[in-house]
């Protein structure tokens, strides 16, 4: 299954949660994927600098990672395709009006974002508001 494309019907088939755990980034230098998988992280990405790490509070507490920030993550529960053009947009976009950071992660059936664990619950309400564009 491809997922929906068409951003309205994408929109009004939101159903934003909160996930219960706090999230961290972390990274780690001389790094490459697939290290640190004890550390169960939920998201990776190679960069040049470094191998950036997505994962739990708790879970990078026991590694003994550093990080800085901790973040709530919302799942967007609609099967949008990887191809449908400005839900990310949308969703930074209003979550930006309210001085709210979102880092936007794609999975192949959900998107999910992080943002700061100050303002979760107040972003969950704001993409929950966006059901009725």
């Amino acid at each position: 299954m491809s997922g929906e494309t068409d951003l309205k019907s994408i929109l009004k088939s939101l159903a934003p949660i909160m996930l219960d755990e706090s999230y961290v980034f972390c990274t780690a230098a001389n790094a490459n994927y697939g290290d640190y998988a004890e550390a169960q992280p939920i998201a990776s990405f190679q960069e040049k600098e470094g191998l950036t790490l997505v994962l739990t509070q708790a879970h990078a507490d026991a590694a003994g990672l550093n990080y800085e920030g901790l973040f709530g993550c919302i799942s967007l529960q609609v099967h949008s395709s990887l191809e449908s053009v400005g839900l990310t947009a949308v969703i930074a976009g209003k979550l930006a009006a309210y001085d709210i950071s979102a880092n936007i992660i794609a999975g192949y059936y959900h998107d999910h974002v992080f943002v700061p664990q100050a303002n979760a619950a107040e972003a969950l309400a704001l993409l929950i508001q966006l059901k009725n564009l």
